[in-house]
Order: C-alpha cells, then structure tokens, then sequence
C-alpha cells in the first residue's frame, strides 16, 4: 500500500488540530511549511490560520495572510471576512476589523 500524498485538505486538518490543542504556533509554523513546499493555499486554509493568528495576537502575520487572501479572491467571502474581523479584534486591531466588516457584501 501506497502512503497518499498531502493535499490542501491535510494540511488544514493538521493546521486545525494543532489549533484546537493549544499549538497555535506550532500550526502557524506548519502553515509557512506548506506555504515554502507550493502548496496552494485554500479558503479554509485561510480561516484557520487566521485563527491561529487570533489566538497568538500575531497581528503581523494575520496582516500578511490578509495581503494573500486579497490576492487569492477570497475577501469578499463572507466566512473568510468574519475570521479577519474576529483576528484583527483579537489582535487589537479594531480599525481594520471595522474596515474589513464596511468591505462586507451585505
């Protein structure tokens, strides 16, 4: 039998279950990994390392994803744009959270 190679999906499982333990920068660290092998990044990728970033109040790093979720097309998703409010709230940031929630379809 044939180990199956990672995909996008197992990666956002292993970034969300470092997350729900309490690893959050162990699942930040992991996100970079993928990044560096070329992997491509999806929505719920995205989701998740904001939260990472949430909960290690990583505001550099939860602006940087942002920079990628504009370039990706994913700012106007709904889902995507809750988890920057929620990260920018977090992190302190409730100017940009106010920014992203006025850009949100309604």
């Amino acid at each position: 039998d044939k180990i199956p190679q990672r995909n996008v999906y197992s990666w956002n499982s292993m970034i969300a279950a470092y997350s729900r333990n309490g690893r959050d920068k162990d699942g930040l660290e992991l996100f970079q990994q993928m990044e560096l092998n070329g992997m491509v990044p999806d929505k719920i990728t995205y989701i998740g390392i904001l939260d990472v970033c949430a909960c290690l109040a990583a505001l550099a790093q939860g602006k940087e994803s942002h920079g990628k979720i504009i370039y990706s097309g994913f700012e106007t998703d709904v889902v995507v744009g809750t988890a920057l409010i929620h990260m920018y709230g977090k992190c302190g940031s409730v100017d940009d959270a106010r920014l992203v929630f006025d850009k949100m379809p309604q």
